[in-house]
């Protein structure tokens, strides 16, 4: 993903200035389009930068600063204004425009040949655009293909600086659906997690936006990724709360074994997506639940399941009651009748005479430390089985 910084830190730009809306430099671009008029909007594209010499506005500033409004509405990355005989300055308006809406505003010299700048954009987009596809089929390889030739393979991770031998981690986010992975989300998830970790390779898979990752070189007062994610979701969700965007990451490993690293990502992502208030984003703070997921056989966690709660799962089938909803309330308020009564809106007799029946169906006791523990183990493990 290329931005305008990326794109205006090439020397053979930099008679090109940015005059406003600097807050929005790290805008994507994935294009250019040389545009004389916001009545040809039908031939612009997202995230394209704009350029434009003023010739058909008659020197008209209530034009230029509509053809600096589309460009905003229409999600442009930004806008060149060729300074010289059809625009003698810039219009203080669109200082205003540009720096309120951080929409960044360039101011091109009349020598500065537009068709130059045209060249060199489109040639490092394309360069960039090309190298991505790479790091792309090499991140896929080292994930997805265990019979890739691994000597090839470190060969290629040292020509772009990594290390084969080091630890690395992989973050995933997953937002949905592929519709939903757009390239503004790609580079506001990026942009935050570049605030705690190096980003070395990156990808879509499927609905997935996956990331090999080093925190090794970031400072210790960078942000944990549990701020990082609270602050992408705020982004991404605005102030709703509920979002279909979940971000984990795994433990760290050497390439060789980096798949691993997804597998807990996405294990991560179960469990959050599943069960929010867990609050969990990263492996090594998933706790019992590793016990769980890393049983080979399992036969043996789905038998403790079973014997556990399947008694309590039959009879609310057969009676259509809601014991095993009331048993999780049960364990989540660690027994308190007053707050399961409070949570559950019931008076506390109701939450005495339901108590004492799941003790009658289940044959124990629900304040012993022991059957507490083995009880939430159970829905533990139907966590992770769903």
């Amino acid at each position: 993903m290329i931005t305008l910084k990326k794109l205006f830190s090439l020397p053979e730009l930099e008679p090109i200035r940015l005059v406003a809306g600097k807050n929005g430099i790290n805008r994507l671009i994935n294009g250019v389009n040389v545009m004389e008029s916001d009545r040809l909007v039908e031939f612009f594209k997202e995230n394209e930068l704009l350029v434009t010499t003023g010739i058909n506005m008659g020197g008209d500033e209530r034009k230029l600063n509509a053809l600096v409004n589309m460009a905003f509405n229409r999600k442009a990355a930004g806008i060149i204004l060729n300074v010289g005989p059809y625009i003698p300055s810039i219009p203080e308006p669109v200082f205003q425009f540009a720096d309120e809406h951080r929409f960044p505003v360039f101011e091109m010299p009349w020598a500065y040949r537009i068709a130059d700048f045209v060249k060199i954009t489109v040639q490092y987009l394309t360069a960039a655009g090309q190298g991505q596809t790479k790091t792309e089929c090499l991140l896929s390889e080292i994930l997805f293909d265990p019979e890739t030739d691994r000597r090839l393979l470190g060969k290629e991770l040292s020509q772009l600086g990594i290390e084969a031998d080091a630890h690395f981690s992989i973050i995933v986010g997953t937002a949905g659906s592929v519709s939903d992975v757009s390239s503004r989300l790609l580079h506001m998830i990026e942009n935050e997690l570049s605030k705690g970790y190096k980003i070395l390779l990156s990808m879509v898979h499927r609905d997935q936006i996956i990331y090999m990752a080093d925190r090794t070189e970031i400072q210790i007062s960078a942000p944990p990724l549990s701020k990082l994610i609270q602050s992408i979701r705020g982004k991404y969700g605005g102030k709703s709360e509920k979002t279909d965007l979940f971000i984990g990451a795994g433990s760290d490993y050497s390439v060789k074994n980096l798949s691993e690293s997804y597998d807990e990502a996405m294990a991560v992502i179960h469990l959050a997506r599943h069960y929010p208030d867990l609050l969990i984003c990263e492996y090594k703070d998933v706790g019992a639940y590793k016990i769980i997921m890393n049983v080979r056989d399992r036969n043996v966690v789905e038998t403790f399941h079973q014997e556990t709660l399947g008694l309590l799962y039959g009879y609310d089938k057969l009676h259509e009651t809601d014991f095993v909803h009331f048993l999780r309330v049960f364990l989540e308020e660690d027994g308190h009748t007053a707050n399961i009564a409070r949570k559950e809106f019931v008076h506390r007799n109701t939450v005495l005479y339901k108590t004492k029946k799941i003790e009658s169906i289940l044959g124990v006791d629900l304040y012993h430390p022991f059957v507490k523990m083995n009880l939430s183990l159970a829905f533990m493990i139907e966590n992770v089985m769903r």
